[in-house]
């Protein structure tokens, strides 16, 4: 194509706007991914805990790849509008690579959330809460982060194990091995609370009077959130991915057509 050609200037129109549509999602992606990332409710350390912590490697990939989206977009501006086939190539290669990236993240976003079902969490906690033992450090540490973020969960969102206080009653845990039913048969976290952090009754919550026990389990409180933001890594990913994939395809063609 001649430089002063109307479809030479068209297509440089159409690569514009596509790249500034892709420079916006990609930092549009890495601000949703820093989001899931600082993990507000603390729930990595329960996913690394199960050894499930994949979601958070996407969300990784994810960050990276929307920042990578972000500037090569410029790259892709600069090439279309100069008609640089060296620029536009790189541009090319370069975006097939991240490209391939942002699939991974997606597809391990999208496959991963289905392991948050309440068995996964419920057995995580009835081995690790109050666990005070563990074979290295390593699992000292998992240990007392899962018996921290169980105790805020439960206190924070007024809710007790992971379907119910039933749970602490119906499976044999390492909660009941270290305290005695008639002392308390669940965590103290799952009683109502006054303000100064103090059971409202405390033999009404050892007996499981409603209005003294939270009755409410924690799974939606956990599962909720992360699927929100899997959904989100992934769908929004998906969506990027299907109009890059379009630029790339005119990027190409465009390429292949500069004399």
């Amino acid at each position: 194509m001649p430089k002063g050609d109307s479809g030479v200037r068209c297509f440089q129109i159409i690569l514009i706007f596509g790249n500034v549509v892709i420079a916006m999602c990609g930092l549009a992606l890495t601000a949703e991914c820093i989001f899931f990332l600082s993990d507000q409710n603390g729930y990595y350390d329960l996913l690394d805990a199960s050894y499930n912590d994949d979601i958070f490697a996407a969300a990784w990939i994810g960050l990276f790849v929307g920042f990578a989206f972000f500037l090569l977009s410029f790259m892709g501006l600069i090439g279309a509008m100069k008609s640089n086939k060296k620029l536009l190539l790189a541009y090319i290669l370069l975006m097939v690579f991240v490209y391939c990236f942002e699939v991974a993240s997606c597809i391990t976003a999208v496959t991963h959330r289905d392991f948050f079902v309440p068995n996964l969490f419920l057995k995580q906690m009835l081995q690790r809460y109050q666990d005070p033992g563990g074979i290295d450090l390593d699992e000292q540490n998992k240990n007392k982060a899962t018996t921290n973020v169980w105790n805020r969960l439960m206190l924070i969102n007024h809710c007790c194990g992971v379907n119910g206080p039933q749970d602490w009653q119906n499976y044999s845990s390492t909660f009941r091995a270290l305290n005695s039913d008639a002392d308390f048969p669940w965590p103290r976290q799952c009683c109502v609370m006054k303000e100064e952090g103090q059971p409202i009754d405390v033999a009404g919550c050892q007996l499981g009077v409603p209005g003294y026990l939270y009755t409410t389990g924690c799974y939606e409180m956990i599962a909720g959130p992360l699927n929100r933001h899997a959904w989100g890594v992934a769908w929004f990913g998906f969506a990027i991915l299907c109009w890059t994939f379009v630029v790339l395809v005119l990027s190409m063609y465009y390429y292949t057509r500069i004399d």
